[in-house]
């Protein structure tokens, strides 16, 4: 049966006035309102209550006796009358200065008692007094009355003209872009072999590589999706540079995103790229990029900027992207890493020099870029890599500065791991009639190659399985253990040094020289263990990392995804394990998905805590429902 409270009205207390002290002025009872009058007795109470030597309290004299004969004036019944509701604020004041006022220059007492559109004003004290509070209330009440009439007149200002505003936005962009040099996009040369693909092979072939699925986004008539190069000379046969860059690598063919991506953007053709971590998508737009900016009608000397800009949410993947770049160094091209931490004065120093690539962090580059030291202008090659971290982590309005200032008919590429509708709108903003390419699913997985181990357990017992864990290691193992928050870290870590096992952590409190030194322990080997936070979950490209162990669950399903994929990295194996306790249950079902998708073993613990969170979650809705 449902109740349903009757309208009861709300008492309003004087301002300086203790909580349990105060008048009860109005009550709220079912269906009826009663206001009950302070007696002399009350009065006289509350006064000792609140002042055992006789002090002053709203209104009251210094002495008892004078608090007496002050008293007496209070026998009399109140003045009483009504003011709007919407007019008790302006009585009242802040903080209850404008009714303290009153009170203390007529030695009253006023009581608003709220109740529905209008309000009832009680004035307790002299015949002469409460004439003058009464006149004070009403100035105040028509000061504000005029107030809100000068504020509801007509608006004198003239209404503003959004089309002619618009237009001329328009006509302003036109004006800013109108000196752009041209700009080549298709470069793309189809090789023999990938043109002889009949459509029966290439979608076998896409099949058999992670069941790739590509689409057209174009409104109206769909574009051929380009045919996948299954080879590197497919894709590159006209570029030797780049196919000595890729033997001496060691690389034997394309990754599937890869031999998917390059025709597409090779074309000219703007692309979404979903796929998981570890998959290649850094290689998948930067070998098109060199052969972009190098190719372009306008020569590097005379464009007076970078070429290519690629923005990523970490330091750490960043760096990893300017690794790659000078790993596969082409035509000579200069690249520069921009990053918040690093020496800002150093960095403006590289790009006035003259940069072709540009890979940055959002906030450093929009902080470059407010302050005139980088010109977007020449950009024609954008890539967001990683989008959906970038949007986690709350880059969205640099993003949105930073591409003010970049010429709106360049080529871009999105790289991301999930598509949720943040990513969505983001593409739909930035990029021109793009296909989309996905490996697998666009529900949540985990790579096939790492086997993954759920532990349910306690708090408590958290600390006492990592170091067994870690105890049991061999020489050649190396593990990456997952922290929630940085105090973690650095507690974690203080306590395995003490017993002699040596570590490195890297959190963002960590000074860059710190952070870089820890990366490098851990890729050399000196150090086999990296306590980490999710900083640490993308971009750290390290491909002989054996283990993740996750000592504590990600904030999220699709961090959890991402910290599994960095073991099982490059074709080889790996191996994490998660510790889940109780207060994790509301992940449960989403995990239990991710095993099943992978073809893991679900722990029976897991399941009953899924059961128990979905049984709670039923019991509190159904409570919602009766309230």
């Amino acid at each position: 049966m449902h109740w349903r409270r009757k309208w009861q009205p709300t008492p309003v207390f004087l301002p300086g006035e203790p909580q349990g002290q105060r008048s009860l002025v109005g009550c709220r009872l079912w269906g009826q309102q009663k206001t009950i009058e302070p007696t002399l007795r009350d009065l006289r109470d509350r006064q000792v209550s609140r002042d055992g030597r006789g002090g002053r309290g709203c209104g009251w004299s210094h002495t008892s006796g004078r608090a007496e004969s002050r008293a007496s004036n209070y026998r009399e019944p109140p003045l009483c009358f009504l003011i709007k509701s919407s007019m008790i604020g302006a009585v009242i004041g802040r903080g209850g200065s404008k009714i303290k006022d009153i009170q203390d220059s007529t030695s009253t007492k006023i009581q608003i008692v709220k109740g529905g559109p209008e309000a009832e004003v009680k004035i307790f004290g002299r015949k002469d007094m409460k004439a003058k509070a009464k006149a004070a209330i009403e100035t105040l009440v028509k000061k504000q009355e005029r107030t809100y009439s000068s504020e509801c007149s007509v608006d004198t200002q003239p209404r503003i003209d959004w089309d002619q505003v618009k237009a001329g936005v328009v006509e302003w962009k036109k004006r800013k872009w109108a000196d752009l040099p041209p700009i080549k996009k298709n470069l793309y040369i189809e090789s023999k072999a990938t043109h002889s693909l009949s459509e029966a092979q290439v979608e076998i072939w896409r099949k058999e590589n992670f069941n790739i699925r590509c689409d057209d986004l174009t409104e109206g008539e769909k574009r051929p999706i380009p045919k996948p190069t299954c080879t590197f000379e497919d894709a590159f046969q006209q570029y030797p540079e780049i196919m000595q860059s890729i033997r001496r690598a060691g690389f034997q063919k394309p990754t599937p995103i890869q031999s998917q991506s390059w025709p597409i953007i090779l074309q000219g053709i703007d692309l979404i790229g979903i796929a998981q971590t570890g998959t290649g998508k850094t290689l998948s737009y930067l070998m098109p990029g060199f052969i972009h900016i190098h190719s372009q009608p306008v020569s590097r000397k005379q464009r007076n900027g970078p070429g290519m800009l690629v923005l990523t949410p970490t330091r750490e993947l960043a760096l990893q992207v300017e690794a790659e770049c000078s790993k596969y160094l082409y035509k000579g091209l200069k690249s520069v890493c921009i990053y918040g931490g690093g020496n800002r004065k150093g960095q403006i120093q590289d790009v006035t020099k003259g940069v072709d690539i540009i890979i940055a962090t959002p906030g450093r580059l929009n902080d470059l870029q407010m302050n005139n030291f980088v010109n977007l202008r020449s950009i024609t090659y954008l890539v967001l890599d990683e989008a959906d971290k970038m949007l986690d982590l709350g880059f969205e309005h640099q993003i949105m500065k930073i591409l003010l200032d970049v010429r709106p008919d360049r080529q871009t590429v999105m790289t991301t791991a999930s598509w949720p509708d943040s990513t969505r709108r983001l593409a739909q903003s930035y990029l021109k009639q793009p296909m989309i390419v996905y490996v697998g699913t666009l529900d949540l997985v985990t790579v096939n190659t790492v086997k993954q181990n759920i532990i349910v357990t306690t708090e408590e017992e958290k600390r006492s399985l990592v170091k067994e864990f870690l105890q049991s290691l061999s020489p050649k193992d190396k593990v990456i253990v997952f922290v929630s928050r940085k105090l973690v870290a650095d507690d974690l870590s203080s306590d395995l040094s003490i017993q002699g096992i040596p570590v490195q952590s890297l959190h963002g409190d960590r000074e860059q020289s710190d952070r870089d030194q820890a990366l490098e322990d851990f890729r050399t080997g000196r150090v086999k263990i990296l306590i980490a936070t999710d900083l640490a979950a993308r971009g750290l490209d390290v491909s002989d990392v054996t283990h993740v162990y996750n000592y504590n669950f990600p904030r999220n399903i699709e961090e959890y995804v991402h910290r599994v994929g960095r073991t099982g990295r490059a074709g080889k194996t790996g191996e994490s394990i998660t510790l889940v306790t109780q207060d994790d249950w509301k992940i449960a079902d989403e995990l239990i998905k991710i095993l099943q998708r992978a073809n893991q073993i679900v722990p029976p613990n897991l399941r009953s805590m899924a059961d128990r969170f979905k049984k709670s979650k039923k019991s509190q809705e159904k409570c919602t429902e009766f309230y």
